[in-house]
């Protein structure tokens, strides 16, 4: 409710001032904390380089392309069951033929042979996928061990249940599958996300809220119920 302010001053009559109160749906919005809002953008967030652009689809041909690829790949492996050696030599044979009837024709036409483009033999674009390959399993390596070493029991046992449910999938389904769903994986939600971003923010917040509910219900009728040793005290002299 509104409440009303009577400031006197010398002679004149009082004035009235409104303040209003902070509602509780104003404090409980404000109370909510987004997990991946962040001052950066996704795009900086991947390394703002060419690999972000195919992440995020700002180039949609080669975004389209990449995942044809590997839809045609995951095809060839999983359906057909081709085998690598026998995969490698039949492109490299259809590459090889492909090369000589344009080097014919460019010969007959008088134009110049086929080449390799400039982009991808380019020695900047490798170092940006090795750069962006490098820094994120540096990232990965640490966040691991800072897992493994028991500091947050929640994540800890978060992760477990994770790898616990990737053992699952990985057990209904083949090596390819797997690597498959996971490029589908990298290849579409870093996009989904950059477009649904609020949406998923909030969506996110309430599980966070949930989960840190139900590990605080665990944590009192089930980890604080095992017997702990006593803690020795260091004496310094």
């Amino acid at each position: 409710m509104p409440r009303l302010i009577h400031s006197s001053d010398s002679d004149d009559e009082p004035k009235i001032r409104r303040t209003t109160t902070p509602t509780a749906a104003t404090s409980s919005s404000s109370s909510i904390r987004k997990p991946f809002s962040r001052k950066r953008s996704v795009h900086a967030a991947l390394g703002g380089g060419k690999v972000a652009d195919i992440l995020l689809w700002r180039n949609r041909n080669l975004s389209a392309g990449l995942l044809a690829g590997a839809t045609i790949v995951w095809f060839l492996f999983d359906v057909v069951e081709y085998n690598l050696i026998e995969l490698l030599t039949h492109i490299s044979l259809l590459a090889m033929l492909s090369l000589l009837v344009c080097s014919w024709a460019a010969q007959l036409i008088d134009r110049n042979p086929p080449q390799i483009p400039e982009t991808i033999v380019s020695e900047q674009t490798f170092r940006e996928v090795a750069w962006a390959f490098h820094s994120r399993l540096a990232h990965f390596i640490s966040t691991l061990l800072y897992i493994a070493s028991g500091k947050d029991l929640r994540m800890f046992l978060t992760v477990i249940g994770c790898l616990w449910i990737v053992s699952i999938i990985g057990s209904s389904c083949s090596f390819t599958s797997l690597l498959y769903l996971g490029f589908l994986c990298i290849h579409t939600l870093p996009a989904l996300y950059e477009r649904y971003q609020a949406e998923v923010d909030h969506l996110v917040a309430r599980g966070h809220e949930d989960l840190g509910k139900f590990y605080s219900k665990f944590d009192s009728k089930v980890l604080n119920k095992i017997p702990r040793g006593p803690t020795k005290i260091k004496k310094f002299n």
